[in-house]
């Protein structure tokens, strides 16, 4: 299945504009929820990609609902345990997850049926899609390759030799490199890590020959020609650094990854309540200021409805599963 949102702030407009007239059970709702502190869990750390953006429209909601919205980091085992602590939550429209792709669309097929402590299809409830960020292929400077064709020439001259970090099994990192192995023949080698924080580290600092990463996190150390950057994953180049190009116009064939993020509930929390919190994300991405600082992140901003982003998954972890089963990816 194949959605297509409208890009950017249309999209956001467009999705409120999509809810019309608010039912009479809705409009209860709205005006007893919420009444008191909200909590964001986000299953990355400060300073990461997600993190940015629950912080940006957090403080939106908070002042929309005259509540406080708080932020809760909770990081580990590439996102699952912060994805497990909100599907455990009590479902009563106070607790949310502003999920990353890895817990909700990949960690299943990666680790195997009943292997995670939640299933994402029935202990967790799409509220929108908030996001979609692709990913920066860098090498540190001292890599001698200026495109991607080089370095997969590179990788096949020295097999096993160029590493990649990756902030954990099924996070957009790992996806990326092991994809790139499988449909190039080449053997690059992914070295987990704690935290994406430490990953970025370590990619400035030459531990690792390769940095993948979110676009919003490598934005500034490209633009301060700390990493050398190959190119980007999505389908088009970003306009934030137009000169960067796609993987696919890189020689690489239909190859497009995008991370993506988005408001998730914990199954059994009021559907009134699950309507109003997408429509005032889709409000809040529509603000002219919020919009313009996700898009100069070279992120494109989505919101949509519940409906939509349920599907947007369903299609995502039958992709992801496919690369899984023919990369023969695991966990470890």
């Amino acid at each position: 299945m194949k959605l297509t949102f409208k890009r950017g702030l249309t999209a956001a407009l467009a999705t409120v504009m999509a809810y019309g007239l608010v039912a009479p059970d809705s409009a209860q709702a709205q005006a007893k929820w919420p009444d008191k502190q909200v909590r964001m869990v986000v299953p990355a750390p400060p300073g990461s990609a997600p993190d940015g953006q629950i912080r940006l429209i957090s403080q939106k909601l908070s002042e929309m609902w005259g509540q406080p919205v708080v932020v809760e980091n909770v990081v580990g085992a590439g996102g699952i345990i912060g994805a497990d602590k909100v599907a455990k939550a009590t479902p009563d429209g106070y607790t949310f997850l502003y999920n990353t792709i890895g817990p909700i669309a990949v960690a299943e097929s990666l680790m195997g049926p009943g292997k995670l402590p939640y299933s994402p299809g029935k202990d967790l409830v799409a509220v929108s899609l908030a996001t979609k960020t692709p990913n920066w292929i860098t090498v540190h400077p001292s890599v001698p390759v200026n495109n991607i064709q080089e370095l997969i020439a590179l990788a096949k001259k020295n097999p096993g030799k160029l590493r990649y970090g990756t902030a954990g099994p099924g996070t957009t990192q790992h996806l990326t490199g092991e994809l790139l192995n499988l449909v190039e023949g080449i053997q690059l080698v992914g070295i987990p890590y704690k935290s994406s924080a430490q990953m970025t580290t370590d990619g400035l600092g030459g531990q690792i020959e390769i940095l993948i990463h979110n676009t919003p996190v490598l934005l500034p150390h490209i633009r301060a020609q700390k990493l050398r950057p190959l190119a980007i994953t999505s389908d088009k180049r970003s306009p934030a650094e137009p000169q960067i190009p796609t993987m696919i116009e890189s020689g690489v064939k239909d190859f497009e990854i995008t991370a993506w993020f988005g408001f998730m509930a914990p199954a059994g929390t009021p559907k009134p309540i699950i309507d109003k919190l997408s429509q005032d994300v889709a409000k809040v991405l529509a603000m002219p200021d919020v919009n313009k600082r996700i898009v100069d992140t070279a992120t494109e901003v989505v919101g949509s409805t519940p409906e939509q982003y349920a599907a947007f998954i369903k299609s995502e972890t039958a992709k992801w599963k496919d690369v899984i089963i023919r990369a023969k990816m695991t966990a470890n």
